[in-house]
């Protein structure tokens, strides 16, 4: 059963859906939680504190999702792959993933500062939250990491500048194909795959 937190985030996304974030009210969010408003407040101090909540949580999902495309596979290749692969599939499915991967918040979105916020929320998950939101190259640098020390764990003699360029590549790969797809017909892993393949072999183990 979600925590009180969760419905409050679940119930504000759901509203995103249908009307820009400056016409989402906390007094609908709260209702359509099922919780009071001051629970709402008590949970995210203000609407800005839900926002960053919010993109808070969508950035986590995000970077869940890349390590469980890294945990599922073997082999580089297609280790990075599925990443790139889950990435497309985050940025479709959510606005939110998009905008905090290329750092192009419509008038729709709410748009947290990257910056952190006093911390002075009683709520752990929300000091967190306060603490301030990935910006892209945050995020992509996270991703990078997370990959280099899956891949390490599988070729321990690579080297590691060249294992560290391996990886970035394929993640600003990724983030490419969100920003501008390859043209019809050519497919995301196989253009993946390919600019790999030129990459030095030792990188990848």
């Amino acid at each position: 059963m979600p925590t009180a937190r969760e419905s409050l985030l679940d119930a504000a996304l759901s509203a995103l859906a249908g009307l820009p974030w400056s016409g989402v009210r906390m007094v609908d969010v709260a209702s359509a939680a099922g919780v009071s408003r001051q629970t709402l407040y008590n949970e995210f101090g203000s609407k800005d504190g839900l926002a960053r909540a919010l993109v808070r949580r969508e950035a986590d999902v995000y970077l869940r999702g890349v390590d469980r495309a890294l945990a599922e596979h073997t082999g580089a290749a297609d280790r990075m792959v599925e990443v790139v692969e889950w990435t497309l599939g985050s940025a479709r499915s959510s606005a939110l993933v998009r905008a905090l991967l290329t750092g192009c918040w419509g008038e729709r979105l709410p748009a947290p500062s990257t910056r952190a916020v006093a911390a002075l929320s009683p709520v752990p998950a929300q000091r967190r939250a306060d603490a301030g939101v990935p910006g892209p190259a945050e995020l992509v640098a996270a991703v990078r990491d997370r990959a280099i020390a899956a891949l390490e764990k599988e070729a321990p003699g690579a080297d590691p500048a060249e294992l560290g360029r391996y990886c970035e590549t394929a993640v600003r790969l990724g983030l490419s194909c969100v920003v501008a797809p390859p043209a019809r017909g050519e497919g995301h892993a196989g253009y993946i795959r390919a600019v790999l393949a030129r990459l030095p072999a030792r990188a990848a183990g």
